[in-house]
């Protein structure tokens, strides 16, 4: 088993050494594995699936009433509740009440909505296949994902979210949409000897494939793993901190001189002189500074939930709001997914046409209507939408497809005139946006 551990510690690059070695590293053959193997290198990899991290409900509740303001707070209910006695008169029951309110007030916020946000490890693995076709015992059948292990024969044909990375074995090329890993816009052709990534779907072909990597171990699972495991402290717990560190440092002056004043000095009566050092507690804080910003921060957390976005932490509000600079992919998947066209860097090389007419014309080879951001961004830059058709006899649309990489508006003009506009990649369009036929 040597050999396997090696794999399991990713000492072997199963991605790019030749596929005959894979089978010799994995120790398998292309007639799968028996039950027997992969119950015993379930032992060693574990399974197809995500850690999920198992924390108490209590402890995290709790763990919100742990911090320098909370500390400071909780000392101040300790004293109204406990020292605040004699002298004739009751405990402060009524400042032990009103600080514990605000503390569970506070606590209860913050554990809502960040028990709400889940767990962004759960949230991804709603992408990973839940059964998949596999060779075992010489035999195909659906199993569950999750027994996949490294060296498994496995089947992927259209439609199916590829369960685990894997190496594609002879066949016809495949078309793989990888767009929620990688961020490209279209499938990719993925031919015999390629990796393949869990999570993936598969948008054209039938293969089989070698299994290399499963569970943390695979791309999905460690981009899963970094998003699970951030917990770091940001910028808005350090500034929180720094307010209840001064508060503490600053009220605990107060109180040693505060007392060396009342009783050694003025000879004052205990319960007297500890409500003078619960009025310096509670006032020397601001008492209901972590409240408002749990409020404040639950309501931005809300809005950020209502349009799809995974808030693991409350804190992460306050970090995006102060960033000065953000780095996004080209498909959308943290930007508006609205183009715009600047005029000004549209160039024209056919003599006689102006720009307007060029921009004209690629507004009519897009669609008025069931737009996608494209199309949406040509038909929007006029100064009218309904001059993309005005005038003209709509004959014949052809939609955008991976394929052709283009779209294309045969029509007929007001004088009876047939032509065609195109736009889409320079490399597949014709010499002239548009020509009359």
């Amino acid at each position: 088993m040597g050999g396997l551990e090696e794999i399991r510690n990713e000492a072997v690059d199963l991605e790019n050494i030749p596929i005959e070695e894979v089978f010799e590293q994995l120790k398998c053959t292309r007639q799968g594995l028996t039950s027997d193997e992969g119950a015993q290198r379930v032992e060693i990899f574990g399974l197809n699936k995500l850690e999920e991290k198992k924390e108490s409900k209590v402890l995290k509740f709790l763990g919100f009433m742990w911090n320098p303001l909370s500390w400071v707070m909780e000392m101040a209910a300790i004293m109204a509740i406990a020292l605040a006695n004699g002298g004739g008169k009751p405990p402060d029951w009524q400042d032990f009440v009103g600080i514990i309110v605000l503390l569970v007030i506070n606590s209860t916020i913050s554990f809502i909505e960040e028990n709400n946000a889940g767990n962004a490890a759960a949230a991804l693995m709603a992408n990973l296949a839940p059964k998949t076709k596999v060779l075992r015992d010489g035999r195909w059948g659906e199993q569950e994902a999750s027994i996949l292990v490294p060296g498994d024969i496995v089947s992927i044909k259209l439609g199916d979210i590829v369960p685990a990375d894997a190496r594609l074995l002879e066949g016809d090329p495949l078309k793989i949409d990888q767009s929620g890993l990688t961020g490209e816009s279209l499938p990719v052709t993925k031919n015999p000897g390629d990796e393949v990534f869990s999570g993936s779907t598969c948008k054209q072909g039938e293969i089989e494939a070698v299994v290399i990597a499963t569970g943390v171990h695979t791309f999905f699972g460690k981009a899963a793993h970094l998003v699970d495991s951030t917990n770091q402290v940001g910028h808005f717990q350090q500034v929180l901190t720094a307010i209840g560190n001064f508060c503490i440092v600053s009220i605990a002056v107060g109180i040693v001189i505060e007392i060396i004043v009342m009783f050694p000095i003025q000879r004052r009566k205990y319960r007297a002189g500890i409500e003078n050092l619960l009025v310096l507690l509670i006032g020397g804080i601001p008492i209901a500074m972590p409240t408002v910003l749990s409020v404040t921060m639950a309501i931005g957390s809300h809005k950020l939930s209502q349009q799809g976005a995974i808030t693991k932490r409350m804190t992460a509000i306050e970090e995006l709001a102060g960033m000065d600079v953000l780095c996004s992919d080209k498909t959308g998947t943290l930007t508006l997914n609205k183009l715009s066209v600047d005029k000004n860097l549209v160039e024209v090389f056919a003599k006689g046409v102006d720009k307007e007419h060029v921009l004209l014309l690629a507004a009519r080879a897009s669609r008025v209507e069931n737009q996608d951001a494209i199309d949406a961004c040509m038909v929007g830059m006029l100064a009218d939408p309904k001059e993309a058709r005005a005038g003209i006899r709509e004959v014949h649309f052809l939609p955008f497809n991976p394929t052709d990489k283009r779209t294309a508006l045969t029509y007929i003009d007001a004088e009876g005139n047939w032509h065609r506009a195109s736009k889409g990649a320079p490399e597949q369009l014709p010499c002239a946006t548009a020509r009359r036929m």
